[in-house]
């Protein structure tokens, strides 16, 4: 598309007017205004030709994933290549979504001569969570003398992926989960004897009945005993439910107390950081991941769980970045479902899926007025 520039108009002003007022007043000078103004017509003209060819040879390149956290500064950088490897003077705009906010709509860019590539960082703040595709990057060059611009849309593949903002609450939690502050080494007591297999030996007085290996003992002829041990890993598992509870608004303690209502956030979380309106499955999601990097500090094996009224999501527990980042991608796209939880679907779901010990922790909200709406339920 092509859109006339101030120095078109600008030149108009200067040349077109001028001479058409003079050959409305001098009829004697009419041919020489009219030759004039013609002579500018077909100036303008020509550069409007010669600008068709000012975008040739541009294209642009984004990176297929943009990764960036809720209310924190990101940069999308774009690779721009130029063909001809001329010097140019262009600018760009994205289109982005109203959830991700630039404090620039355009930025102009001179491209070097001699270079084939240029490289130009767009800064931006995400504000809500989710996935948000880019298809097209708009560019926008101007003609030799400047009278005209041409305007092309460019096609390009991304997506923009915005996570949860796990800073602050990181800062408030750490302490609790890792515990931080303490000086040196502290023994933990083991309750119990374990159930995790290590070898079996030869049946000795005292061992239990159901300590008794039956196969091995049927091989062997004579009683063997299992050995077991502490577990050194366990398993620990967040349940998250996004049904149409999870979509109830983020209210502040004080705020709470004062209109009555039960949606009270508590638990050890800073909540100053979340504006009213927010759903309270945005605190569920950071609780989760934030006690998924507790266990993994921990050396134990961490898995999440979505439902509705059905299971949505499962990740089975493990550790490692890798698997910490399969995680927060099954995380960051959850959003509230005005359905009612189904706990009966939810229970015969874990009970056929975990079959060893497990420490399963479920992020609910319940509609009981309580001091404290948000509640956590262990299963072991």
């Amino acid at each position: 598309m092509i859109v006339p520039q101030n120095r078109l108009l600008f030149w108009f002003a200067l040349v077109v007017l001028p001479f058409a007022l003079l050959g409305a007043v001098e009829p004697a000078a009419l041919w020489i205004s009219l030759a004039c103004i013609g002579a500018f017509v077909m100036v303008a003209l020509a550069d409007a030709v010669a600008a068709r060819t000012s975008l040739a040879g541009i294209s642009v390149e984004l990176p297929g994933v943009v990764r960036s956290s809720k209310d924190r500064e990101a940069r999308i950088e774009l690779r721009i290549r130029n063909e001809r490897q001329t010097q140019r003077r262009l600018r760009f705009a994205l289109p982005l979504p109203r959830e991700i906010e630039s404090p620039q709509e355009d930025l102009l860019v001179e491209l070097p001569a001699a270079s084939e590539w240029s490289r130009l960082a767009w800064p931006c703040v995400p504000r809500q969570r989710g996935n948000y595709p880019l298809d097209a990057a708009y560019v926008e060059g101007a003609s030799p003398l400047g009278f005209w611009a041409v305007r092309q849309a460019l096609l390009v593949r991304a997506e923009i992926r915005v996570y949860p903002n796990l800073l602050t609450d990181r800062k408030s939690l750490a302490a609790l989960f890792l515990n931080r502050g303490l000086s040196g080494l502290h023994a933990q007591r083991q309750i119990g004897k374990g159930r995790e297999f290590e070898k079996l030996r030869e049946y000795a007085p005292g061992d239990g009945y159901d300590e008794i290996h039956w196969k091995a003992t049927a091989r062997r002829g004579k009683p063997i005993t299992k050995v077991f041990q502490i577990e050194k890993t366990q398993e620990v598992y967040v349940v998250i439910d996004a049904s149409r509870l999870s979509a109830r608004e983020v209210v502040s303690g004080a705020e709470s107390q004062v209109s009555g209502r039960s949606e009270l956030v508590g638990g050890g979380f800073d909540t100053s950081h979340l504006a009213l309106g927010t759903p309270i499955l945005e605190r569920f999601i950071t609780a989760g991941l934030v006690l998924g990097l507790a266990a993994e500090q921990q050396g134990d094996l961490f898995g999440l769980l979505t439902f509705t009224n059905k299971v949505e999501k499962f990740v089975r527990a493990k550790n490692g970045k890798a698997h910490y980042s399969a995680c927060r991608d099954a995380l960051y796209t959850l959003q509230p479902q005005i359905v009612s939880p189904d706990f009966d679907e939810l229970c015969t779901f874990i009970r056929l899926r975990l079959r060893r010990r497990t420490l399963t922790t479920l992020l609910i909200l319940t509609s009981t007025p309580t001091p404290t709406s948000t509640r956590m339920k262990t299963r072991t």
